[in-house]
């Protein structure tokens, strides 16, 4: 996806979840100067504006309506990639089966879609980056991955702030790192989203996750925390998924 595609479908997303989260008269507040956006805009532009909006959204909506906003937004992790490790659950309601067997796919990720070497495999896993995460009980640390087609760079790189701008997946935040300009980590909520969107189908049931660390804000990795429901909880309230 080009960055105007990417642009293009996010927006939508945003505006979206606005609607739906925060109403039709704060969603026009909030993307007001969005339809002044178009493919020719400057990355600047897209960045100005993006910084402003965060900026309304964290004024004009409360904390857990916003994060709701932003995971809204997030990208997905295809679903049919996972039917196997839901199907797993639902047979054995085992947690550590289904980390287990997640953990699995993003090691084959590694060595069969991005052709890493053992050694190269062998560094990430002992960085704890990656889709599974740590689990800790009930609640899970995951540390996202540099962007796949950034990561023998970045391994590579010396300098922190190239670094930061070489590890993030959006193309907003790559922009943004090394500026001056300063956008609300509320925004990053939409890549905590990716996380939820995983554990919310293979459990079939809701979790809340809590971003811990971001390169937005100088962090040197960006860390998710998703936060399972208590074993004697699942299995209850179990929601459809479209």
């Amino acid at each position: 996806m080009n960055n105007t595609d990417f642009e293009r479908s996010w927006l939508s997303k945003f505006s979206s979840c606005l609607d739906k989260i925060a109403g039709e008269d704060t969603r026009e507040k909030i993307l007001q100067g969005s339809e002044r956006l178009t493919s020719d805009s400057h990355s600047n532009a897209v960045i100005e504006w993006t910084r402003q909006a965060m900026d309304r959204l964290d004024a004009l909506v409360d904390e857990e309506k916003r994060i709701g906003v932003m995971i809204g937004c997030a990208c997905q992790f295809p679903e049919s990639d996972l039917q196997e490790i839901r199907k797993a659950y639902e047979q054995t309601r085992d947690i550590d089966l289904a980390h287990t067997m997640l953990q699995e796919k993003f090691l084959s990720f590694l060595r069969d879609s991005l052709k890493l070497g053992d050694e190269l495999v062998e560094d990430i896993v002992n960085r704890r980056w990656g889709l599974a995460g740590v689990r800790k009980g009930n609640t899970i640390i995951a540390t996202k991955i540099p962007k796949s087609g950034n990561l023998v760079e970045y391994l590579r790189e010396t300098d922190p702030e190239k670094k930061r701008a070489l590890y993030c997946h959006c193309p907003r935040v790559r922009e943004v790192i090394g500026s001056n300009t300063r956008i609300s980590p509320t925004y990053c909520y939409c890549g905590a989203g990716f996380y939820k969107g995983i554990w919310e189908y293979i459990l079939q049931q809701p979790v809340k996750v809590e971003l811990l660390e971001s390169v937005l804000l100088g962090d040197d990795v960006c860390k998710v925390a998703i936060h399972l429901p208590p074993a004697d909880k699942r299995g209850e309230g179990d929601f459809p998924r479209p």
